[in-house]
């Protein structure tokens, strides 16, 4: 679905992305990292709203590297970037009608108020006036309106208490059982690995390994060397 090749990426000097080579299938494949490590800087360079250096990207076969975001949005990526990024004075009901594109798509308004019950009992209140977990359901819920082939979630369980990471997991794994591509950015291991059955690591702006979820869960030492911290604390 997503091919991505030999990308790198410059920030004045700083060498962010060193060659990063990763592809993408139907299944999700959750990518984690510490901080500073690279990972949004590959999101926003999917999305086209960070011009690489040099490299290939391909979505579904066709090059999307230099197109416009708008131009890679409507050909059926979309983003729930960090830190949610909700309009404070647009109601919830206000957001999602940005994006709704008619009634005869997969996702509609009334599918999303099914799927995030609590956002139909706050539709009439400001992006301003939700909790981190609703505006986190409210940026998920934008995407899903797009009614994309990806979704790159960027962080998604930053900030939230345990009970709503509970609930963004379940909404996850249904998404990718209903056939939508995810890719999933994480520094939670327990929430990469709930999620996805593939984990790809970033280390400063490469990709040091790609393995099945359940051997890195069971290698304290590949997650001390690679995330400074194991699964178990």
């Amino acid at each position: 679905m997503l091919e991505i090749k030999d990308v790198h990426f410059h920030y004045g000097q700083a060498h962010v992305l060193q060659g990063v080579d990763l592809a993408i299938g139907d299944e999700p494949l959750a990518l984690i990292g510490r901080n500073g490590m690279g990972k949004t800087t590959l999101c926003h360079s999917i999305m086209g709203m960070a011009r690489i250096s040099r490299g290939s990207i391909r979505f579904q076969g066709t090059e999307i590297q230099g197109r416009r975001p708008d131009h890679i949005a409507r050909s059926g990526i979309a983003l729930v970037p960090q830190g949610r990024r909700v309009f404070p004075s647009l109601t919830v009901d206000e957001h999602l009608r940005l994006v709704a594109k008619g009634r005869n798509r997969p996702w509609t308004i009334e599918r999303v108020y099914e799927t995030f019950p609590r956002l139909a009992e706050r539709k009439r209140n400001g992006g301003a006036q939700l909790s981190g977990g609703e505006q986190q359901m409210l940026a998920i819920a934008r995407a899903l309106l797009t009614n994309p082939r990806l979704v790159i979630m960027d962080e998604p369980s930053e900030g939230l208490a345990p009970v709503i990471v509970d609930h963004l997991c379940i909404v996850l794994r249904d998404l990718a059982k209903s056939g939508m591509g995810i890719l999933l950015v994480e520094q939670n291991l327990g929430v990469a690995t709930t999620v996805c059955d593939r984990v790809a690591v970033m280390v400063t702006g490469r990709i040091a390994a790609t393995m099945p979820s359940q051997d890195l869960l069971e290698d304290e030492t590949a997650q001390r060397r690679w995330l400074g911290v194991s699964a178990h604390a």
